[in-house]
């Protein structure tokens, strides 16, 4: 006697046991409801669980790191803008659109040999030594004539800042050393302490110089 569970046919040597089959109707219900369950959790809770997170442990950042002066919003410490006075450091060029442009992010993707690329870095780094006096032979930093790859990068680098402190401070009518002491103070170095390079923060650095020569307004 055949002791297994399933129904045996000893003379043929074949199983008894009906196939199972499982209809159309059933596969189209576990896709369907596979579908939804995942719809559901990847594109509703998901989402609402980590916005809930952000706004409870890091509230600053989830709503846009806004800076505000007065009680206004006047940026972000993560989208750079332009600055264009001689009193102000001046940021890294940007090709987003007519300038930092948050809805058109994006560079230039113009090749290294590309002719307007070249004379596109030629023409900003002789407005450069222009505006800061400087000789026509200087070194310039490559991001004082370059465009990021974002066009909203808030930070320049602190060679380009320091070869600025001079047309900053005259215009504004400080001391060169109370300058440097402001770009000191907003230095930053590479995130961990090993990725990336030192930066500085133009407008975190600007406010900071209007408050220590406020600026008549024009």
């Amino acid at each position: 006697m055949n002791n297994s569970e399933e129904p045996f046919d000893s003379l043929r040597g074949v199983s008894t046991r009906k196939p199972v089959v499982v209809s159309l109707r059933e596969h189209l219900r576990l896709a369907v409801v596979s579908v939804i369950s995942l719809t559901l959790l990847t594109g509703c809770v998901f989402p609402v669980v980590l916005f809930a997170l952000g706004r409870v442990l890091y509230p600053g950042q989830a709503a846009g790191s806004l800076v505000t002066r007065n009680g206004v919003v006047i940026g972000s410490q993560l989208i750079g803008q332009e600055f264009s006075r001689p009193e102000y450091f001046h940021t890294r060029p940007s090709a987003a659109g007519t300038g930092y442009d948050g809805a058109s992010s994006g560079g230039t993707n113009l090749g290294p040999s590309n002719r307007k690329l070249i004379e596109d870095v030629r023409h900003l780094a002789n407005e450069y030594r222009r505006s800061n006096g400087l000789p026509p032979d200087a070194t310039v930093p490559i991001d004082a004539v370059t465009r990021s790859g974002s066009g909203l990068d808030p930070h320049i680098s602190p060679q380009n800042a320091a070869l600025q402190v001079a047309r900053v401070a005259r215009s504004r009518g400080l001391g060169e050393d109370i300058v440097r002491r402001l770009l000191a103070g907003h230095t930053k170095g590479p995130q961990l302490g090993f990725m990336g390079n030192p930066r500085v923060s133009v407008l975190e650095l600007n406010l900071a110089l209007d408050q220590a020569a406020p600026l008549t307004p024009r």
